[in-house]
């Protein structure tokens, strides 16, 4: 009976196991050199002199390169018995660092790659971005670090069939051959493809792209557009794997897709897109918080040196004395006692145990008139939106602003059969007179209109941008303007002369033609143009061309538009700034004061400068100011005085001046005003603020804000404010981890169960707050935060007397803090100051009514805050941004799967 040979397999064990590793390697590379054999490539593709010479692989020798590609084409047999011997090396190494426990995803060959990593790339998703540039993309405030999505893609082609999205794909790419490649990259819009020599993601290049500006695009599949698409000859190794990155950016226009092909570097080879087999992940994300960055690698291509950033284009950005003023050391309180008799601060505006109905507490809040100019008003937005005017869109289309100018005719310039001898100022160009002239005969408000006649203003522009001065009067306003809206569009819209023409549009019969039957279709003559031609046709001989008066002068009054707002809250011009104040109040009021001031102080201070002024207008009672001064005492050191004072109106003048003086004129009457100390409304320099924000599932956004945090904290040397975040399950990050590890002063991390509720969540974390002597700051997630809010929020907070309501700017889609393009919020209340023993008094949050959803609550808390006597100072502040996003997977959000094709 035969026996299992035991002992002597136990005597040749380390043998026998030798033999079935060199089993195992030879049977893998004759897979490979079988799998090599389905693509039927021609190696001879010329001598190496004739190859260029750049390439990734800075290690490679030339007298080495020059040899392979001698045996390459001379002899194929001979490069398939190279490739054997590193493929039976490759399984070796494999195989061995997998015995001896060392990290099995090593760089050896791309058939032994972890099968995990294998056929994947790592794919991170930055939306709600507008723009089609990569420059565009590399602006976003979360590039590269806190994409939206992260995820994996299996070949690199990708079309999401979306919008307004940024993609970063990277990972590691494996050549199927040794020998020289070339790539080309397609998308819709603009798109990068970096390769490195190598591994390692610093050193990778910039190989192909399309397009820099954002108009640049491709079909897809369409590798030969463009010259920047296709790269030059690229070496690569087979047992080598290299890092690559592609960069894409899509705008909400056309056809979205990014692929990248490659083909060995040779003649009539066409693209193939780089498929699973040739790619691996750069590192395995699945398990990691979206607040785990440590392994994004951070490349050239994601921090690729941006041009010098030329001046900014809007006013609000350049540099005033107010973004630093925090800085400047306070002056002594004790130099300010008795400066200023006490007297009672009561104003007329208001309305404390007032019955107001729901939403209608906004009509109540008043706007502060400032000086100097902080050129809030977003100047740069007007091309699009021209509110500040008070004039209607459809009148400024049609007319311009011309009913501002008086022209400077001659004598013989002047009409002979419409005399004008009045020389009104409402006159039109010639130009548009003559188009007013020649509209159809049907009726309309607009075709009555001759040269001579005053133009017909209509009475304010549409309701979402004019101003009011009153209630009822905008209420009687906007009801006349959509009258005559609904007239003038209905009327005007078929009329091809209201605006100007456009290429497409054929001429309209009615223009100015002075012949009464012109040839219906004339023939084309010969050596003419053709129909298809986009050149404008040549005037007829007998046709009069329309002259232009380049002499034409004309005479203009100065017009200071400011002085046509008032300080009721206009929810209706999104796009002007904070009312101005007149300076020559502004001077006559400080220099009251400092006499004052160095009459108590024996006069041992200086006015330096001006820095900022606020008035709060009551023209029954008196004005409050918040003065803002630079001031040298004893011509040695500078210091910073912030006061409120009060300029109190005799009360035997009450009544006498209404809201319809003056918005900026300083008050006049016999007996001068008094110049005096408001009692009760002095506000505290070092007094806790606490920024309450609750949170769900928005990981990039609360480590932006913790960030933002630190950097406030770090510019500003200011211990006295802390964070509170209430947490509503996140699962995309630790966010008590990530407040632990940050360098913020003080937090609190409170965690609650269920969905996101807003009230709840702000009221959580005001309730964990036990000095009702301190300021609450209900906040948002996604704002950018001036230097100076905690000084801006604590001079606009009186406990008992005074909250704070900033108005926000909210940033359009695409653009950033450099780049404010937007508009003024100044229907929002939802960011809000005030002394958590006022917020309290007042009830807190409406938690009932306002559980699972949000939107109201913010108005709804105004009208309680107004009906116990506070007042709500409405501020624009300068730097002061909400990002934009969308509200796609924001806290209760389910996401619905898309079908696939």
């Amino acid at each position: 009976m035969l026996r299992f040979p035991v002992k002597k397999i136990r005597k040749q064990f380390k043998l026998l196991l030798l033999l079935v590793l060199l089993t195992s390697a030879v049977w893998f590379t004759y897979l490979h050199i079988n799998q090599g054999k389905t693509i039927k490539l021609h190696f001879n593709y010329g001598k190496d002199g004739e190859r260029q010479t750049e390439g990734t692989d800075a290690s490679r020798k030339r007298d080495t390169r020059s040899s392979a590609g001698h045996h390459k084409s001379e002899d194929t047999s001979d490069s398939r018995e190279d490739e054997a011997a590193v493929s039976l090396s490759s399984s070796l190494s494999f195989c061995l660092s997998c015995l001896g426990n060392t990290p099995v995803c090593t760089n050896i060959f791309p058939l032994f790659v972890c099968w995990q990593y294998k056929g994947q790339a790592n794919l991170h998703v930055f939306e709600d971005w507008c723009g089609a540039s990569i420059a565009q993309l590399r602006k976003n405030l979360h590039f590269p670090l806190y994409p939206h999505t992260r995820t994996i893609v299996k070949k690199l082609a990708v079309a999401p069939k979306w919008k307004n999205y940024g993609l970063r794909i990277f990972g590691f790419l494996h050549p199927y051959r040794d020998g020289d490649f070339q790539f080309s990259v397609s998308s819709d819009d603009n798109s990068e493809f970096w390769l490195s020599p190598d591994e390692s993601p610093l050193n990778a290049r910039l190989l192909v792209y399309v397009g820099r500006l954002g108009t640049e695009w491709t079909a897809p599949g369409e590798f030969s557009k463009f010259r920047s698409q296709s790269s030059k000859s690229v070496h690569l190794i087979s047992s080598r794997r290299y890092y690559f990155e592609i960069l894409h950016k899509q705008d909400d226009k056309g056809s979205d897709h990014v692929e990248v092909g490659w083909r060995p570097f040779l003649p009539g080879l066409k693209y193939e897109v780089i498929d699973s087999a040739y790619i691996s992940l750069y590192t395995d994300e699945s398990s990691l918080k979206m607040n785990s960055v440590d392994h994004i690698p951070q490349t050239l291509a994601s921090h690729i040196r941006l041009p010098a950033e030329p001046q900014p284009q809007a006013d609000m950005l350049k540099p005033d004395p107010r973004d630093t003023f925090y800085s400047t050391p306070m002056i002594d309180p004790a130099r300010l006692e008795n400066v200023l008799p006490a007297c009672l601060y009561s104003p007329t505006y208001v309305v404390k145990d007032f019955p107001i109905a729901r939403y209608q507490g906004l009509q109540f809040v008043y706007l502060s008139f400032v000086y100097p100019n902080d050129f809030t008003r977003l100047t740069h937005m007007e091309r699009e939106n021209k509110c500040f005017y008070r004039e209607s869109p459809i009148y400024l289309e049609k007319f311009g602003f011309y009913k501002y100018m008086k022209m400077d005719e001659e004598e013989d310039d002047r009409p002979f059969f419409f005399p004008n001898p009045d020389g009104t100022e409402h006159q039109v160009p010639e130009r548009e007179a003559a188009a007013t002239a020649d509209l159809p005969s049907k009726e309309s408000p607009l075709a009555p209109l001759s040269h001579d006649q005053d133009l017909p203003l209509p009475p304010v522009t549409p309701p979402k941008f004019n101003s009011t001065e009153s209630s009822l009067q905008g209420q009687t306003r906007v009801t006349s303007y959509l009258r005559t809206s609904e007239i003038t569009e209905s009327q005007l819209q078929p009329d091809p002369d209201v605006n100007p023409a456009e290429p497409d549009q054929e001429p309209d019969a009615n223009r100015s033609n002075p012949d009464p039957d012109p040839d219906p279709e004339p023939e084309p003559e010969e050596g003419g143009m053709s129909d298809y031609s986009y050149e404008e046709v040549e005037a007829r001989p007998g046709w009069a061309e329309e002259s232009i008066n380049w002499q034409r002068t004309f005479s203009v009054n100065p017009m200071d538009f400011e002085l046509l707002r008032s300080d009721w809250n206009d929810l209706r011009c999104n796009v002007s700034g904070n009312l101005q104040l007149a300076e020559s109040e502004v001077v006559d009021v400080l220099a009251q004061y400092m006499e004052k001031l160095n009459e108590r102080n024996g006069g041992i201070y200086t006015l330096l400068r001006i820095i900022n002024v606020e008035k709060r207008r009551d023209s029954a009672r008196g004005n409050r100011y918040l003065v803002e001064l630079e001031l040298m005492e004893r011509g040695r050191s500078v210091v910073r005085l912030s006061e409120y004072i009060y300029l109190l109106l005799h009360r035997s003048r009450l009544g006498e001046e209404s809201l319809e003086n003056t918005d900026s004129a300083p008050a006049s009457a016999p007996a001068s005003p008094l110049l005096c100390q408001p009692v009760m409304l002095q506000w505290r320099r070092d007094v806790m603020v606490h920024f309450v924000v609750p949170v769900k599932n928005q990981a990039r956004w609360v480590q932006q804000f913790i960030s933002d945090m630190e950097n406030l904290h770090r510019q500003t040397k200011d211990d006295n404010f802390s964070i509170i975040i209430v947490d509503f399950e996140s699962e995309d990050m630790d966010v008590e981890q990530a407040l632990r590890e940050s360098t913020v002063p003080r937090y609190e991390y409170l965690r609650r169960e269920g969905n996101f509720e807003r009230s709840a969540g702000l009221q959580i974390g005001v309730d964990t707050i036990e000095d009702s002597h301190s300021i609450v700051f209900l906040c948002d997630l996604h704002i950018h935060f001036p230097l100076n809010i905690l000084e801006s929020i604590r001079k606009h907070c009186v406990e008992g007397r005074l909250a704070f309501a900033p108005i926000v700017m909210r940033l359009g889609c695409g653009s950033s803090p450099q780049e404010p393009d937007g508009y003024w919020e100044v229907n929002g209340f939802g960011l809000f100051g005030i002394y958590k023993s006022d917020f309290d008094k007042i009830g807190g949050m409406n938690t009932e009514e306002f559980k699972d959803r949000w939107g109201g609550e913010d108005w709804e808390l105004l009208d309680r805050v107004l009906q116990n006597g506070l007042e709500v100072e409405r501020l624009r502040l300068r730097n002061f941004f909400h990002y934009y996003h969308s509200k796609r997977g924001m806290w209760n959000a389910q996401n619905k799967k898309t079908p696939k094709g």
